[in-house]
């Protein structure tokens, strides 16, 4: 496959998947090349978006039942560290797609379903455990810098997270932790995941691969790594109602991007 950033160069330690540096262009073309696998083949994107949506509905719910619903919040933030594994489907849609195949359920599901057999199932648990220590961390900062102060809804506890001194600090820590754990795991899953579908490798190298290709790119990678974020929490506010459509086209989008970061086999 010829692309832009196969012209700017290569990095390949030995025995280790050829990393290519990319381009805006070549996030640009990623992502149009996501949206029209999404209108080529909508059925499959709104299944697994709404799978996703429907999964945090479930959660938001259950801490709402729970009394925990100012954990709503930290949750919806953190959410979308679990995306790329939901978007495996996708990656297999795209890679139909792009052998010129018409992608059939039978075919995709049987794909998914097999992860669990696969390296892929690791960074599942990479994924989910990075997810649950933001969870965690969450809790103890509230214990840190608002375990005095009382709120058992989410509208009193956005009221103290706004309007005090202690809320502000809360605030601005959660977030500066959140975002060093987004970094780390968006470096070690955005060219991982697909890689572990697409190739028998161990999900140590892909993971290793995937850092690699966020250096060999950082300013383009991290650059992507924000607006998938900032997407996919625009589209959790209406209840998670738009992830039907921004995590289709997002997940389709990066497999291309993956396409274009790692030469082929």
């Amino acid at each position: 496959m010829h692309n832009a950033g196969a012209e700017r160069g290569s990095r390949q330690p030995a025995g280790m998947p050829e990393v290519r540096a990319i381009g805006i262009d070549d996030v640009a073309a990623s992502l149009s090349a996501g949206i029209a696998d999404f209108v080529r083949q909508p059925l499959f994107g709104l299944f697994f978006g709404g799978v996703f949506a429907v999964v945090g509905v479930v959660i938001a719910l259950a801490l709402t039942v729970w009394d925990m619903p100012w954990m709503i919040y930290p949750f919806a933030i953190g959410f979308p560290l679990v995306g790329p594994f939901a978007a495996v489907g996708l990656y297999e849609v795209s890679r139909q797609l792009e052998r010129g195949r018409t992608p059939r359920w039978g075919e995709v599901l049987t794909v998914v379903w097999a992860q669990r057999a696969r390296e892929l199932s690791w960074m599942a648990f990479v994924m989910l455990f990075v997810f649950w220590v933001w969870m965690y961390q969450v809790r103890l900062l509230i214990a840190l810098f608002l375990g005095r102060m009382s709120f058992s809804t989410l509208d009193r506890f956005a009221e103290v997270v706004l309007t005090t001194t202690q809320g502000w600090t809360f605030l601005a820590v959660g977030h500066v932790v959140g975002a060093a754990l987004a970094l780390a795991l968006f470096s070690l899953t955005v060219i991982s995941m697909p890689l572990l579908l697409e190739r028998e490798t161990d999900f140590v190298t892909a993971m290793i691969t995937s850092v690699r290709a966020v250096f060999a790119s950082p300013v383009v990678m991290l650059g992507w790594g924000v607006v998938v974020t900032l997407a996919v929490l625009a589209a959790c506010v209406p209840f998670f109602v738009g992830l039907f459509i921004v995590l289709p086209v997002l997940g389709h989008a990066t497999w291309h991007l993956y396409r274009r970061a790692v030469a082929p086999a």
